[in-house]
């Protein structure tokens, strides 16, 4: 879609007043232009194909849902370029009702065919109704089009859609009215303010999530309404005006009355001459949300929980009754395998292979046990963990991993010593199974009060966001895990260019748990 130019609107100059009445004449000024810029921006989201134009009968403006639908730019619609989209046969009767609808200043129905961006013409019914200056000046005609061309089909229909059109077209023969119906629209919290902050239109939202009353609100400073914002949002207005685009996907308001939780985001709103005339605030309250969200956390870290204990059960089972009931087969088979060798029986041979494929699977069966559940992560600490089950996956994998850490806090938490530990596990498995080569970096260090292990190859990559849409839970489980305990994990790669797995966690938090 091509970049929609607006049509800078020139006035007659007048001489400045004075006084009062200067202020009245600037305030009223940028109340228009906040009124247009305002309207514009609504504009662009109605679900109707609005147009407007001016005394010399010529289009000035469409918006955004007439240019989605035609498929042409604002430069080829206005003037008189919006009829090159109208089906010949139907351009004269279009012009005839145009000019008619000029000479009464009453309003006009027309249908028409409007050819669509896929080159098909489809029925419109536009109704276009005077519009007035302040002085009750004649200043041009404003009109919405919406396809009627299932509609023509079913006359019964067609009626209940003119009444309801002509009852949306009363509304429109005003800014302020106009205005107020696309406000009311608006899904989320959206205040309009002027550069002194001050309010000059909030949607019905905005005032049902704040309990702002829009008579007492409208002209009023933002932080008087609202004494409590915190310092830093009051920077963020400081930003958006001098032309910033700020968001955030999730903030905390601390209020009298309890804490609240936004999803917000500030822009700036220029007036025709392209200045900067405010900020346009959109804000959602996001606080149920919230505790759903952390009621889901909370639900998650019983289930890992459970899984760890699990683990840990089935790797003492493992450990403590199948590795050594095997043990005890493998000596009873090496007592068989020394009984037959004196007979030079082929058995001896026989028997004796079937010995070492038993020490075989009981050493792979310890191997899971310590998978499962490490011994070493809860008696000699992380590094030593780490270090042993590199070292039992490079003889298992047959690969090289270089290993490096220096000397961590003695307070690091068990949660986050076992979250290191599985996210280890699974990027080592990961980078063994996909990566294509032989050698492994990991790195586990303690860098400005931060613990942070990155886990690194060189190998052939792959495609970070088609994995995260995939249903393999490796990912899922490590994102899972670190987001539970509040640290970061960024995974980089790229296909043919290696992959890195680098998990952040403050020092601070980790003391916080233990003491926890």
């Amino acid at each position: 879609m091509k970049r929609r130019n607006r049509t800078k609107i020139v006035g007659t100059a007048k001489k400045p007043a004075k006084g009062k009445a200067a202020t009245r004449s600037r305030s009223g000024k940028q109340a228009i232009e906040a009124g247009e810029e305002y309207f514009r921006l609504l504009a662009d989201t109605a679900p109707g194909l609005i147009w407007m134009s001016g005394v010399d009968r010529r289009c000035t403006y469409v918006n955004q849902p007439w240019l989605d639908f035609t498929g042409r730019s604002l430069q080829e619609e206005i003037g008189s370029g919006w009829t090159k989209g109208v089906h010949p046969d139907d351009v004269p009767r279009c012009l005839d009702t145009f000019t008619q609808g000029y000479t009464t200043q009453e309003k006009f129905r027309i249908e028409y065919r409007l050819r669509r961006y896929d080159g098909e013409y489809r029925w419109m019914l536009d109704i276009g109704a005077p519009r007035f200056n302040q002085d009750r000046s004649f200043a041009g005609f404003i009109g919405i089009a919406v396809d009627v061309t299932e509609r023509r089909m079913a006359e019964e229909d067609l009626r209940q859609l003119n009444r309801a059109l002509e009852e949306q077209t009363a509304l429109l023969q005003s800014r302020e009215e106009l205005l107020e119906i696309f406000v009311k629209n608006v899904p989320a919290g959206v205040a309009m303010l002027d550069r002194e902050m001050r309010y000059l239109q909030v949607s019905d939202r905005f005032c049902e999530d704040y309990s702002a009353d829009r008579s007492k609100i409208i002209g009023r400073s933002h932080y008087e309404a609202f004494p409590d914002i915190p310092q830093y949002w009051k920077e963020m207005h400081r930003r958006a005006l001098q032309g910033e685009i700020l968001r955030a996907e999730e903030d905390r308001w601390d209020r009298k009355d309890g804490t609240s939780w936004v999803r917000w985001e500030i822009r700036p709103w220029k007036t025709q001459s392209g200045d900067i005339g405010g900020i346009l605030i959109f804000a959602e309250d996001i606080s149920r949300h919230k505790e759903m969200e952390e009621a889901l956390t909370g639900t998650s870290q019983k289930l890992i929980e459970a899984q760890e204990q699990e683990r840990t059960r089935i790797a003492r089972d493992l450990h403590d009754d199948i590795a050594q009931r095997l043990a005890l087969l493998a000596i009873e088979l090496e007592q068989v395998e020394h009984s037959l060798a004196s007979s030079g029986s082929e058995l001896s041979t026989h028997v004796g292979a079937i010995r070492k494929r038993t020490v075989e699977i009981t050493t792979d069966v310890q191997t899971m046990s310590h998978k499962l559940h490490s011994s070493k992560l809860e008696y000699l600490g992380l590094v030593a963990a780490m270090k042993g089950f590199c070292r039992e996956f490079c003889e298992q994998r047959r690969v090289e991993i270089d290993f490096r850490s220096n000397d961590l806090p003695m307070h690091l938490s068990p949660e986050i010593s076992l979250c290191l530990f599985r996210v280890l596990q699974e990027a080592l498995h990961n980078a063994a199974k996909h990566s294509g080569v032989r050698h492994f970096s990991v790195r586990l260090r303690e860098e400005r009060k931060e613990i942070h292990l990155e886990i690194r190859d060189s190998g052939r990559g792959f495609d970070v966001n088609a994995a995260k849409n995939s249903q393999g839970l490796g990912l899922i489980s490590m994102r899972e895990r670190v987001r539970l305990l509040h640290g970061t994990i960024a995974i980089d790669s790229k296909p043919r260019s290696g992959t890195s797995v680098h998990v952040r966690f403050p020092n601070e938090l980790s003391r916080h748990l233990r003491s926890g």
